[in-house]
């Protein structure tokens, strides 16, 4: 089982007791202003995405992790990685990205997990480049995006949704450990 550990986090596979947790955050509208369509996500949706994760986890050896807080055991959200097939333009690709509870943030935690994601990806996994892809607009995944060492790469449009999109990216001589 992967499993990476941090000064405060635990980035593992999901568990069935996470479905509750991570639908509440899915559900909070302040969380989900900057996915999608904006929209809230129902249970039934989070139990679909996460069956998704751990099936990607299965067919690419790699997925998003759940992010629990090591102190407590709560389960702050996700980060992690995936190949994203709805912006076929960047493909072959793998982007990496995170989504915390709206009580986790400002607190350095998607910093955290997203650098030993990006650790994982380059250094475990054998990837020599990683992406993130954001909306124009959403601060504070850009802000995590330039603690990476990540650069700016392309604008474009989301295909489905039509709203500005930024692709940034680091490649394996970029990244410091």
């Amino acid at each position: 089982m992967t499993e990476i550990r941090t000064p405060r986090l635990i980035l593992r596979r999901w568990h069935d007791d996470d479905l509750a947790p991570m639908a509440d955050i899915n559900a909070d509208p302040r969380v989900m202003q900057w996915v999608d369509d904006g929209s809230p996500h129902d249970l039934e949706h989070t139990a679909e995405a996460i069956e998704q994760w751990e099936e990607e986890w299965d067919e690419e050896g790699f997925g998003l992790f759940a992010v629990e807080l090591l102190a407590s055991g709560e389960l702050a959200g996700f980060t992690g990685l995936s190949v994203p097939g709805f912006l076929p333009e960047v493909l072959p690709a793998v982007a990496i990205s995170w989504r915390l509870g709206s009580q986790f943030w400002g607190q350095g935690y998607a910093s955290e997990a997203a650098h030993a994601t990006l650790e994982f990806a380059l250094q475990d996994r054998g990837l020599d480049r990683v992406i993130s892809i954001s909306r124009a607009g959403d601060e504070a995944s850009e802000n995590v995006i330039r603690k990476l060492g990540m650069v700016p790469e392309r604008e474009t449009t989301h295909p489905v949704y039509g709203h500005p999109l930024r692709v940034h990216s680091i490649d394996l001589t970029e990244f410091h450990a």
